[in-house]
């Protein structure tokens, strides 16, 4: 059985395929196949790496006081 790092509905793009790696303008990806691509664009040969998918950052919470717990 295969574990699921992320959900199913994971749509297909360059920025998280084996075959991409990110530029040094921090912007484009560098595909295998097909040369410098938008990180949005994929292809049939895209094949899914979880260890290339960043987190996105978690918010930041806001600061109570005592006050905000007194009736």
């Amino acid at each position: 059985m295969k574990s699921l790092l992320f959900s199913n509905d994971i749509s297909p793009a360059c920025e998280y395929c084996e075959s991409g790696k990110l530029a040094a303008d921090k912007i484009m990806i560098l595909c295998k196949r097909h040369g410098p691509v938008s990180p949005y664009y994929f292809c049939k040969k895209f094949v899914y790496s979880p260890l290339r998918r960043v987190p996105k950052k978690q918010p930041k919470l806001p600061t109570f006081t005592s006050d905000d717990f007194t009736l």
